[in-house]
């Protein structure tokens, strides 16, 4: 006789529990294709360290010669013995010049995205004033040259470019006022009646 060992409990086959609902999995956004920005507004900002050149970068030249001749006259008209105002305007001109190259970039980059970005921001769109104040200095300096205008006695009128420029801002500032206060009476008048 051969000896089997003997299992009372009967093999238990495993019966597969039906599958559990598997949720659904969350859809992983896609970064998608990298976007090359066509203006670096800190390559902007650093070319302005020489003032104009980050504007040229951006491609906006009257503004990069307006700044560059508003810079390099006030180190001039400063050196020539009129120290007050131009050499207050040197450091003004120059962080402004920074500031402007890198807004300007910015604004391109907006613009390239389809964000909304002022006309006068856009590449190839400049705004008539920096033309303007280009011709403005070659008319004073051409008068100067020529004889027909000296500058020497023109220095100590200096003090009504602020006032018109101060004169420019508080009437930009009443008329924003009062385009933000007519603004609600506006929009009331454009909606429906309540029935």
């Amino acid at each position: 006789m051969s000896s089997q060992s003997y299992d009372p409990q009967p093999a238990v086959h495993a019966v597969p529990s039906p599958p559990a609902a598997v949720p659904p999995v969350a859809a992983v956004p896609t970064a998608g294709p990298y976007v090359r920005l066509p203006k670096s507004p800190g390559l902007a900002a650093f070319l302005s360290l020489f003032p104009g050149l980050g504007q040229v970068y951006n491609g906006q030249i009257a503004r990069a010669l307006a700044f560059f001749f508003s810079w390099v006259g006030s180190i001039y008209l400063t050196a020539s013995g009129h120290e007050f105002p131009f050499a207050f305007v040197i450091p003004f001109v120059y962080l402004y010049n920074v500031i402007d190259a890198w807004k300007g970039a910015s604004a391109i980059n907006q613009r390239f995205l389809g964000g909304r970005s002022e006309p006068e921001q856009d590449a190839g769109v400049e705004s008539p004033l920096w033309g303007g104040l280009l011709a403005v200095f070659g008319v004073l300096i051409l008068f100067n040259n020529l004889g027909w205008l000296d500058l020497e006695r023109l220095a100590r009128w200096w003090p009504i470019l602020l006032i018109l420029v101060g004169g420019w801002f508080v009437y930009q500032s009443i008329q924003k006022k009062r385009a933000a206060e007519s603004a609600p009476a506006v929009e009331s008048t454009n909606e429906p009646p309540q029935v």
